[in-house]
């Protein structure tokens, strides 16, 4: 099997990778070949012999989708995007990476002809949806979303399913909660406060909280979301049926929340080091985004998560602290 990752130099990107280059198989058939693609060189995996490609380019432009699969990849990995402050911030840069190069892709599979016909998963995101809530959200829910990165993720699902509905590729979307605990340094996600509270403190440093501690939201870690990604590749047409864009599950828990677990798991003293500081470009963002899910279809199909914060917290811990706290 060949797979392509877009968007593969991030940290989902990167993780996926890892995962499948342990693994060496997807839905029991082996992994023959990777090609890696983000606006930044990805790095070569260790072990994987030498059939890995990277490059570094910009999906959205000419001529890069149709050469990522030119060689025609079995299984598509799209996580390719712009994070969503980053976004709101700048509309154009947005809208170039997050729908520009969604739709340059899903053309590219369209116009190579000669059946060819790949899986492709697509990362989209709980921002689709916008308020009024009812108390838990349905898949089918309407798609109203408030910011710009919503809309493009939105207008993206509507194309997937499009392209999936008149048989150019088999697809599947997946809308992921927020990611926590994310490693590295912080990004311009609006969300990256949710990551920034408990990667920053158990790392020995200081943490800014720009929300209020009752902000709800829903929660999955990054090993939960690979688990995600790689779950949906193996789901068949039927089992989708026509609707292929799902919410996954999350652990939904407010932010005071998230803090009494990083009490219960790294004491007090690390707990301490969240400095409140609001921002109200965040308060507004976050203000407009869902919390609660009804997640009864994805597990139905298998998708699995943690069963707490706590978990999420100790599989940071674990991933990438070396089991160690500052």
């Amino acid at each position: 099997m060949h797979i392509l990752i877009t968007g593969a130099a991030g940290m989902i990107g990167r993780k996926l990778t890892e995962r499948l280059v342990i693994d060496r198989a997807i839905g029991g058939q082996p992994i023959e070949k990777l090609t890696l693609i983000d606006i930044v060189a990805p790095t070569r995996p260790v072990g994987f012999s030498d059939h890995v490609k990277t490059r570094a380019a910009d999906l959205a432009a000419p001529g890069v989708a149709e050469k990522a699969v030119s060689e025609r990849p079995d299984l598509i990995f799209h996580l390719a995007g712009v994070v969503s402050g980053e976004a709101e911030t700048d509309f154009e840069k947005g809208y170039h990476v997050n729908l520009d190069g969604t739709r340059a892709l899903l053309e590219a599979v369209r116009l190579a002809g000669g059946g060819y016909k790949p899986k492709l998963i697509f990362t989209s995101s709980i921002a689709v949806f916008g308020a009024p809530f009812p108390d838990a959200i349905p898949d089918d829910f309407h798609l109203t979303p408030l910011t710009s990165y919503g809309t493009q993720k939105a207008i993206s699902e509507l194309l997937l399913a499009d392209y999936n509905r008149r048989g150019f590729l088999d697809g599947a979307g997946i809308r992921l909660p927020s990611i926590v605990v994310r490693p590295g340094k912080p990004n311009k996600a609006a969300s990256g406060f949710f990551s920034g509270i408990i990667r920053e403190p158990l790392a020995g440093q200081e943490a800014l909280l720009p929300v209020a501690d009752s902000v709800l939201h829903w929660h999955a870690s990054p090993r939960a979301a690979v688990g995600f990604l790689i779950h949906a590749a193996g789901l068949t047409r039927e089992q989708l049926g026509d609707r292929i864009n799902l919410t996954m599950p999350g652990v939904c828990c407010t932010v005071g929340e998230q803090i009494a677990a990083l009490k219960r798991v790294a004491g007090d003293k690390v707990a301490a080091r969240i400095r409140r500081a609001p921002d109200p470009l965040v308060e507004r963002i976050v203000a407009g985004w869902p919390s609660r899910f009804d997640a009864r279809r994805a597990l139905a199909l298998g998708f699995t998560v943690e069963g707490s914060f706590d978990e999420i917290i100790r599989a940071h811990i674990e991933d990438e602290l070396g089991g160690k706290i500052a």
